[in-house]
């Protein structure tokens, strides 16, 4: 009996053990099987001689099984199957995107596949870590978001989109886009968001406040560009740069911040005002939490909020933050210990870690 623990993207243990046993081409692509006893995998189809049942192991992907020492089968090529695959899942992945406003039920993907909706389904969520109406839901809310962003109005973004009703889009406004439609198109409307600007030794900075806290800390090519980049960020919200008697505060959080990337005292405990979507704002706190000189991969930030599929959007709210070192997204690495990307570059990344773990083992 093979009592592993299978990934929730696969088919049911006994309908893979059948599979395998009868050879079935359909299951090509949505798991793989390893032997123990040969150290091979193969696609489900494969034609050599059957192993014992309880020296298979069954995988997702050949990633997965490559990751266990298991190589591929020279007779079945498995990888290329899977290949083909995740091109035809891209492919689908494409077709959303461009008829995003339209109703996609998923017997109208599965025939764009030439596939069942029950393997489009197993296969799209095993190759993208979420389901077509997932995937469908967001790229529907990049059209509402784009629509309110260029500054139309919220009943019109919300017919563009493809949304059937306006009370669905406010039911979850929070869930999606981390504050409702009226508030997310305001850009700042109302606001006063004031900036303080200084040369570091990571380089030019501009940290920016409003009444909840820091809502923008980045790195940049100088003064003019990151002003204007808060701007592009906050496009309705009147900035206006700190002085000491009206702005101590700022200045001296920045002072704080300042001392921590000169690696001079831990990071500050500053009030911060995150603004994203709610998966991001999830991310970035998930991330508050990550002692200093601590890393981890961006598999484990996704399992550390719950959703261990999406790991490419946690890399994407990584990407996304706006509040740098404070909002600690540079020690996030890729799975086999490399810089992987950073938003404000991978040498000021290796730097800050460097200095992190210099002050914990001072």
């Amino acid at each position: 009996m093979n009592n592993q623990k299978r990934d929730s993207g696969m088919p049911a243990l006994q309908i893979m053990q059948n599979a395998i046993a009868t050879r079935d081409k359909r299951f090509d692509g949505q798991f793989v099987y390893g032997v123990v006893t040969t150290g091979i995998y193969c696609r489900p189809s494969c034609s050599s001689r059957q192993a014992k049942p309880q020296n298979v192991r069954f995988f997702a992907n050949p990633a997965e099984a490559k990751a266990a020492g298991l190589r591929p089968c020279k007779r079945c090529r498995p990888d290329a199957e899977h290949n083909r695959s995740t091109g035809r899942i891209r492919a689908i992945a494409e077709y959303i995107d461009k008829h995003a406003d339209e109703p996609l039920s998923l017997t109208t993907l599965a025939r764009q596949a030439h596939w069942s909706p029950a393997h489009l389904q197993r296969t799209f969520k095993a190759v993208l870590g979420i389901s077509p109406k997932a995937y469908h839901d967001a790229a529907r809310l990049r059209l509402l978001k784009g629509s309110l962003k260029a500054g139309k109005s919220v009943l019109e973004s919300i017919d563009g989109a493809g949304f059937q009703s306006t009370s669905r889009v406010y039911a979850r406004g929070t869930r999606n886009l981390g504050m409702t439609p009226s508030a997310y198109r305001a850009g700042g409307a109302g606001e006063t968001i004031t900036y303080a600007f200084r040369d570091t030794q990571l380089g030019p900075l501009l940290m920016a406040a409003a009444n909840r806290g820091v809502c923008f800390a980045q790195f940049g090519t100088g003064e003019a560009a990151l002003v204007a980049q808060l701007k592009t960020e906050f496009p309705r919200a009147t900035v206006v740069p700190s002085s000491n008697s009206d702005s101590r505060e700022l200045d001296d959080w920045m002072q704080a911040f300042e001392k921590h990337i000169a690696g001079r005292a831990p990071r500050p405990d500053l009030p911060l005002d995150l603004r994203g979507t709610a998966f991001q704002i999830r991310v970035w706190r998930f991330l508050l939490g990550v002692p200093e000189g601590d890393v981890m991969s961006y598999s484990e930030v996704a399992s550390g909020i719950g959703t261990p599929k999406a790991i490419r959007a946690a890399a994407s709210a990584c990407a996304a933050n706006r509040i740098a070192v404070l909002v600690p997204c540079h020690r996030v690495l890729r799975a086999d210990g490399g810089l992987g990307g950073y938003r404000w570059g991978v040498e000021r990344k290796r730097l800050l870690i460097d200095a992190e773990r210099r002050r914990g083992t001072a």
